[in-house]
């Protein structure tokens, strides 16, 4: 049963420590350091995330787990960010878009197969004109 309070006559849920400790001593949270650990407190956060009604004290393991996740993820699978002409690349691939497509959007044949080889950077306008056409933020692309 969680804890409550009542102010201003509304009943109001409060951080039940005892209940938290408890949740604690089940997952025994910690820096994660193996692949077997790592598994383990996904499928956990994975529980809580679709958890309905979520107590106080789980949503603050919830927190706790994402933070480990991410600190271990930041380690073991690093995301390099991607040039403005990788997401391009990514973008025509992904959606069947042929270089071809983006002569006159972005320029003429030679214009496109610079930009999309990374040897011409893409302008604001050019970035403008090709978030409108994948419909994604122009940022991608500068």
């Amino acid at each position: 049963m969680p804890n409550t309070t009542k102010a201003s006559g509304k009943m109001t849920l409060t951080f039940d420590p005892v209940a938290y400790g408890n949740l604690l001593a089940q997952m025994v949270p910690k820096v994660i350091e193996t692949e077997e650990e790592y598994d383990r407190a996904l499928a956990l956060a994975e529980r809580l995330t679709f958890a309905t009604h979520r107590t106080l004290e789980e949503q603050a393991l919830h927190k706790l787990l994402v933070t480990l996740i991410e600190s271990y993820e930041s380690v073991h699978y690093p995301m390099d960010a991607s040039t403005p002409h990788e997401i391009l690349q990514h973008l025509l691939e992904s959606s069947g878009t042929r270089q071809a497509d983006l002569v006159g959007i972005i320029g003429s044949s030679g214009v496109v197969s610079e930009v999309i080889n990374g040897r011409r950077s893409i302008s604001k306008a050019q970035a403008k004109a090709l978030g409108e056409y994948f419909k994604v933020s122009p940022s991608l692309f500068i």
